[in-house]
C-alpha cells in the first residue's frame, strides 16, 4: 500500500496559474511561491468580496480520539466530489502548526487520495505566514519590556503584563519563564511565558481581519497589560500597530494551492480550536465564497469546540451564514467512546459501536441548536464491517438525519460523491428557505459569565460552571471595562465533552471549572481557560521528530 507521501509524489499537479484560471483568477492577481502555490493579491481580493455568491458548508466531527476522524480528508474529498458533480467548489483549510507536525499529530493536508499539495511545503514553512505572526508577536513583546525599562507612559505594572511571547514548536520548558535577569541594563526581572503560535492573539487577529485597515485596527485594540491602577494598556498606547501590520502585510493575503485532483484549495491562518477559535481566515472564506458556488471549510476538533467557535465567533463577527454541516464519524472512534482499547479496534464489535453512538448524537444535537441541516459522514476504514456501518446509519436515521459512508481516502472525489450530493442538496434547500435558518447560541448583550455558562451547559452538557473569587472578579472587571459584548472562547480539552480528557462518550454530572480569563480585545473575544489546559503543548515521549529526514534526492521523508 502506498503511503500518503508516495501518493502525493506520484500525482501530477497543475501550475498554480492554471488552478487560478479555473476559478476565474487572472495571473496578475497571483503572487507566486514557486510553481504550485501562490498568494492572491489583496487588491484583487478586495474587488471580489463585495459579491459573495457561494454556499458555506462546515465540516466538523464527533469528539476526537487518538485514532483520528479525518475532517480535513473529508473536506478535501467532498470538494473534489462536488467538482465531479459539475459544481464549482473551493475548499478552505487552516495552515498546520510545526508543533503537531514534529510532535505526535503529524501534518494537516489530508490523507490517501484526498490530500492538498504541495504537502511538504504546506506542513512546514509554506509561505511564511506563521513566521510573520511569530515576528509580530515577539516584536510587541520586546516593545513591552522596553516600555517598562525606560519608564514610558502609560506606566505598565510589571506584575500585570498580559502579553506573552510565542514560538511554533511544542516546548513545555517555555511555558513559564523569567526574563530581564543579569542586571539593570537588561530590564526589570519579571515572570513571562511562551504560547505556541496558533494560540497567539496575533494569529486570531490575522484570521478574523477583513482587510488591511481592519487588521491594523484590531492590532491597535489588543491589551498588553495594565497600569498600577489596573487600567488596560493597548497596543495603540505603545504605537506598535503600524510596525506589526508591516510584518503581517503579506501574511494577510490568502494562499492558493490544489487538491490531488487539481481543484482549488485556500489554506490560510491556523488558530488552534482548543485554545483559540480554530478556523481558517475570514479573508480566505469570503474570497472562496466570491469565487465558488460551494465552499467547504472545517473547524477544529469536535462540534463542541470547533463548530461552536466557528458559529459564535467567526460567523458572528464576519456576518457569515453557513448553509449545511457535515459531522465526521468513524467506527474506530465510536468504539473508543464505547470503551474498546486501541489494541482491539480492528475486531468487529457492533455493541461497542452502539455504546459510542450517543457521543455522535450529542454532536448532532449541538448543530441543531444553530438551526442548520446536517449529514453524518462515516469516514470508512479498511476493517469496518457492514454490521458496524449499519448500526451507525440506523441510529442516525432514528434521529432524523442521514449517515453516508464515504470512501474518499481510497478513491478520492469519486468515493465521496454520495456525500457531496447530499450536502449540496441540504445547502441549496437551506439557502432558499425563508424560515428561521441559522441562529447564534447567545446574544451579544448577554453578560460574559452567562455566555460562558450557556456554552458549558448547552454545548458540553455540564451542570454549570465553577470558579474561584479571582476569576469571578475577572468576569466582573471585564464587564465593567466595556468588554461584555464580546463572545466567549472556551479553551478546553478536545478529547472529551467535559474538561476531563479521560471521560469518553457523553459525560454527565460534571461542572466546567474556569481557571483563568484572557482578554483578546483585538481578536474580539474573551478566552476562558478551563481545567489544566496549556497554551503551550509539550512533546510526547516519542515525537515524530525522530522519523523526519531529507533523503538523497532532497525529498522529505517521515512527514505524516
Amino acid at each position: 500500500m502506498q503511503t500518503d507521501a508516495e501518493i502525493a509524489r506520484n500525482t501530477r499537479l497543475k501550475p498554480i496559474a492554471e488552478v487560478a484560471a479555473d476559478l476565474g483568477l487572472p495571473q496578475s492577481s497571483l503572487v507566486p511561491f514557486g510553481q504550485y502555490k501562490a498568494k492572491i493579491d489583496l487588491g484583487h481580493v478586495d474587488s471580489l468580496t463585495a459579491r459573495l455568491k457561494g454556499k458555506l458548508i462546515l465540516v466538523t466531527a464527533m469528539t476526537p480520539t487518538q485514532t483520528g476522524e479525518g475532517k480535513t480528508t473529508v473536506a478535501i474529498g467532498v470538494g473534489d466530489a462536488l467538482k465531479r458533480l459539475g459544481k464549482t467548489a473551493v475548499v478552505c483549510l487552516r495552515e498546520p502548526s510545526l508543533g503537531p507536525v514534529f510532535g505526535l499529530k503529524g501534518g494537516a493536508t489530508g490523507a490517501g487520495h484526498a490530500q492538498v499539495a504541495p504537502r511538504d511545503d504546506i506542513n512546514l514553512h509554506f509561505t511564511g505566514d506563521f513566521h510573520a505572526v511569530s515576528a509580530a508577536n515577539n516584536l510587541l513583546a520586546a516593545l513591552v519590556d522596553n516600555h517598562i525599562h525606560h519608564g514610558k507612559s502609560p506606566g505598565l505594572d510589571p506584575r500585570r503584563i498580559a502579553w506573552r511571547r510565542t514560538i511554533d514548536i511544542s516546548d513545555r520548558a517555555l511555558r513559564q519563564i523569567t526574563v530581564g535577569l543579569g542586571g539593570v541594563s537588561n530590564g526589570y526581572p519579571r515572570e513571562d511565558g511562551f504560547d505556541i503560535v496558533p494560540a497567539s492573539e496575533v494569529m486570531a487577529v490575522l484570521s478574523l481581519a477583513e482587510n488591511r485597515a481592519d487588521l491594523e485596527l484590531r492590532l491597535s485594540r489588543m491589551v498588553v497589560g495594565y497600569t498600577r491602577e489596573r487600567q488596560p494598556v493597548q497596543v495603540s498606547d505603545l504605537g506598535a500597530q503600524g510596525a506589526m501590520s508591516a510584518l503581517l502585510r503579506d501574511a494577510l493575503a490568502p494562499n492558493l494551492v490544489q487538491s490531488l485532483e487539481q481543484n482549488p484549495v485556500l489554506v490560510h491562518c491556523g488558530p488552534f480550536a482548543n485554545i483559540a477559535h480554530g478556523c481558517n481566515s475570514v479573508i480566505a472564506t469570503k474570497t472562496a465564497l466570491a469565487l465558488g458556488d460551494y465552499v467547504v471549510t472545517e473547524a477544529g476538533f469536535g462540534a463542541d469546540l470547533g463548530a461552536e467557535k466557528f458559529f459564535d465567533i467567526k460567523c458572528r463577527q464576519a456576518g457569515l451564514k453557513p448553509s449545511a454541516v457535515i459531522i465526521v464519524a468513524t467506527v474506530k472512534s465510536l468504539k473508543t467512546h464505547g470503551g474498546v482499547p486501541t489494541s482491539a479496534l480492528g475486531t468487529e464489535d457492533v455493541e461497542a459501536v452502539k455504546r459510542g453512538i450517543p457521543n455522535l448524537l450529542h454532536h448532532l444535537s449541538i448543530i441543531s441548536l444553530y438551526g442548520l441541516p446536517c449529514v453524518v459522514a462515516i469516514n470508512r476504514y479498511q476493517h469496518d464491517t457492514p454490521a458496524e456501518l449499519a448500526a451507525i446509519q440506523d441510529a442516525v436515521k432514528a434521529r432524523g438525519a442521514v449517515a453516508i459512508v464515504s470512501d474518499h481516502w481510497r478513491d478520492g472525489g469519486a468515493g465521496a460523491q454520495d456525500l457531496a450530493a447530499r450536502v449540496a442538496t441540504l445547502a441549496d434547500t437551506e439557502s432558499s428557505n425563508s424560515g428561521d435558518g441559522f441562529r447564534l447560541l447567545y446574544p451579544d448583550d448577554m453578560p460574559l459569565i452567562e455566555k460562558t455558562a450557556t456554552v458549558a451547559t448547552r454545548i458540553y452538557g455540564a451542570d454549570g460552571i465553577d470558579m474561584d473569587a479571582r476569576v469571578r472578579h475577572q468576569f466582573r472587571r471585564l464587564q465593567e471595562q466595556g468588554f461584555g459584548d464580546l463572545p466567549v472562547c472556551l479553551a478546553k480539552s478536545p478529547q472529551s465533552l467535559s474538561t476531563n480528557p479521560r471521560l469518553k462518550g457523553v459525560p454527565t454530572n460534571f461542572s466546567v471549572t474556569i481557571r483563568e480569563l484572557r482578554l483578546a480585545a483585538g481578536a474580539g473575544f474573551v478566552v476562558a481557560i478551563t481545567g489544566n489546559l496549556s497554551t503551550m503543548p509539550g512533546l510526547p515521549a516519542t515525537p515524530d521528530i525522530r522519523d523526519i529526514f531529507v533523503n538523497a534526492i532532497g525529498e522529505i521523508e517521515g512527514l505524516r
